[in-house]
């Protein structure tokens, strides 16, 4: 198989968009293809500060190294959840994302849960209901309380994540099933800081599947961690994940089909109401200052306040 560009041998054929490349050129089609997406969905611009959620994993580190390379100024955020079972996965990834920053001479500021809230997200779990025997739930709520925290903190414009496609059809897919509206009408590559106290957050690689981010990561030589979440072996999403592949497998492009689509349906209007009900909805953190659908404190102050 020859590179669409220079016809020399290939290293990677990307089937749902009928293109196959060599390393060269696809080191350079990936950061053109994210600024392009940049400035479509008019996620920031070079004026604009720019914090990087930062776990170590190659979609994040892949993030940060293409609006490095698109000289895009930014800082990353690496939040220690004290996840250390079996492999000392936060210990681990968090060595993996101090290095990538040193190395780069990049700002990489840390949260360390232990350290700032007394607790690591698998003791804050065991203690609440919230848990239900896996700290997923409690995880993903810290995570968006510190991230959305520290942006504002720190004069931050937009706060910047690494989900990509495979990540956005996954969560798309769940909440399809469920039809979950309330969900699927926050669910965007852009949202907005349509409130006091909230952060514009974007997700640069939404359009990218996750072996396009790998084979990014792995040419560009970033070390980062292989292995999953301990804690998200058996989940909904990789579950789910598992189902998209094997469509993808058969029907080359059905997930992007499907996440442009439901986009498509979104500019459309099809979700108008309830997105407008939810901004309508936020309040003020009592604790805080954090926006929250609350009436008093916040998810994240009343976990914390169990203590």
């Amino acid at each position: 198989m020859k590179c669409r560009k220079c016809c020399q041998k290939a290293i990677i054929n990307m089937r749902q968009h009928r293109l196959a490349m060599c390393k060269e050129h696809f080191l350079d089609w990936v950061p053109e293809q994210v600024e392009r997406f940049i400035h479509k969905y008019q996620m920031f611009s070079r004026q604009e500060q720019i914090l990087i959620a930062v776990s170590g994993g190659k979609d994040s580190l892949a993030l940060w190294d293409i609006l490095f390379r698109l000289g895009f100024e930014s800082d990353g955020l690496y939040i220690g959840l004290g996840i250390d079972e079996g492999i000392h996965y936060s210990e681990k990834s968090g060595q993996l994302a101090e290095a990538f920053a040193n190395t780069r001479k990049l700002r990489l500021l840390t949260v360390n849960m232990r350290d700032e809230y007394g607790e690591t997200i698998p003791q804050i779990a065991d203690r609440t209901t919230r848990g239900q025997g896996k700290p997923c739930s409690v995880c993903g709520l810290s995570k968006r309380y510190i991230m959305n925290r520290i942006a504002r903190q720190g004069g931050y414009h937009v706060l910047a994540t690494g989900h990509n496609l495979d990540d956005e059809v996954a969560v798309l897919f769940g909440n399809t099933l469920n039809w979950e509206v309330s969900f699927m009408s926050r669910q965007s590559p852009v949202l907005e800081a349509n409130h006091p106290g909230l952060v514009r957050k974007v997700k640069p690689l939404f359009r990218f599947s996750e072996r396009e981010v790998a084979a990014y990561a792995l040419l560009r030589g970033i070390d980062y961690i292989y292995e999953e979440c301990p804690h998200a072996v058996g989940s909904k999403s990789i579950f789910y994940k598992e189902i998209l592949n094997r469509m993808e497998e058969k029907r080359p492009g059905s997930k992007l089909i499907f996440y442009l689509s439901f986009l498509k349906a979104k500019e459309n209007g099809l979700f108008a109401n309830h997105a407008q009900e939810q901004v309508l909805s936020l309040n003020t953190c009592s604790s805080c200052g954090q926006p929250t659908t609350a009436s008093g404190e916040c998810s994240f102050c009343r976990i914390m306040l169990k203590q």
